[in-house]
């Protein structure tokens, strides 16, 4: 699974009010890992930046003059990013001003060349998905570093690559934590970066944070043995319910033997 974690940062709050990019980071995750095929651009916006958004991220447009217009990285962006999901802290900001600037580009070319978004990938966003997991409390990306114990000492200002990379760290722990790992002979590449992720893991470090260890609730208990007894009723075995039977009785064993269907 290809998901990208996506932040903008612009020169004010609407786009309706002509407002514009700035700023394009976005960090790749495979199968739950960081493969460092991130993309980051900063652009020029071709107007002033409010004062109150260069308090935010402190840019002004004199420090963006130099940068490419975004009709000029629109083609290399969209490739980029299609056929991902997006995952979007505030995705309505965010994707309102990326379809905006989308539609800009159709204005200027005298035709519907570019779609919305939503045409490209599927958008996730994770402050709505907060919100429903942590209801009543703050869901801001600072609020989450420090409910999820990430490390965001770095984020003086905010800047688009930086809030993905530290998003993509708050998204991973809040669905889970882990990464998926290869077993075997599946790719010798790939594997040996899971056992260097094993070995990072296992390091003291005492600039992070111990990972928190999440231990499954009664009633995740409870629904977890509902389902293996579901699927022992359909497929008149269930293999994880024998191995848990021969573990509290370990003479008995295992039979492996394939059934008949």
């Amino acid at each position: 699974m290809r998901q990208i974690v996506l932040d903008t940062e612009t020169t004010g709050m609407d786009p309706k009010e002509g407002h514009r990019l700035i700023e394009i980071g976005c960090v790749e995750l495979i199968s739950r890992r960081f493969t460092g095929n991130n993309f980051h651009v900063y652009l020029n916006p071709e107007r002033e930046v409010d004062v109150e958004a260069t308090q935010v991220h402190g840019f002004t447009w004199d420090d963006l003059k130099d940068k490419p217009l975004f009709i000029q990285v629109a083609d290399d962006f969209l490739r980029y990013i299609e056929g991902s999901e997006l995952l979007i802290h505030n995705a309505p900001f965010d994707v309102g001003f990326l379809n905006a600037e989308l539609q800009w580009l159709n204005e200027q070319l005298g035709q519907q060349r570019y779609g919305r978004i939503e045409d490209y990938c599927k958008v996730f966003d994770t402050l709505a998905f907060a919100r429903r997991r942590h209801p009543g409390q703050r869901n801001s990306l600072d609020a989450l570093c420090k409910r999820y114990e990430v490390d965001n000492s770095g984020r003086t200002l905010h800047g688009a690559l930086l809030d993905s990379e530290i998003l993509a760290d708050v998204y991973l722990t809040m669905t889970g934590g882990q990464t998926n790992l290869l077993l075997g002979d599946e790719d010798d590449e790939l594997n040996q970066s899971g056992r260097d992720l094993l070995s990072s893991i296992r390091r003291v470090d005492s600039n992070r944070p111990a990972l928190k260890v999440l231990q499954a609730s009664a009633a995740e208990l409870d629904a977890h043995r509902a389902k293996l007894e579901l699927i022992q009723g359909k497929a008149g075995r269930c293999f994880w319910l024998e191995l848990e039977a021969a573990a509290a009785n370990p003479q008995e064993g295992v039979d492996v033997a394939p059934t008949a269907g």
